[in-house]
């Protein structure tokens, strides 16, 4: 994908129904944040990244975390997932995003 100008990016968020939505993040502003300026609904709870309501897995491009993601253990990290709530892109991106995901990389207390 490529950088968009004025330091914006394009992050494609997807969902397993097969619907996709894109928005554009101001620099150094969240996903979260900017899905939330363009009323598109993304899950997250914290916005601290402890919870892990909002992970999504990264398929395309390059985002880093604000802070330490906590909710997140290293492997999942080294899989490429990232929490939505502080993180930021450095190109523009493709995600995959919803409540199923949170349930397959930090897990449910049903499991």
């Amino acid at each position: 994908m490529v950088v968009a100008d004025g330091g914006t990016h394009a992050v494609e968020l997807c969902w397993s129904s097969g619907r996709s939505e894109t928005i554009r993040t101001g620099s150094d502003e969240t996903v979260v944040d900017a899905a939330e300026a363009a009323e598109v609904a993304v899950p997250y709870g914290c916005l601290y990244g402890a919870c892990g309501t909002c992970v999504a897995e990264l398929l395309e491009g390059e985002m880093t975390h604000r802070r330490s993601p906590r909710a997140l253990k290293d492997r999942a990290l080294e899989a490429g997932y990232v929490l939505l709530c502080i993180a930021t892109p450095e190109t523009d991106c493709r995600v995959r995003v919803g409540h199923d995901i949170q349930a397959e990389v930090v897990g449910t207390p049903w499991k």
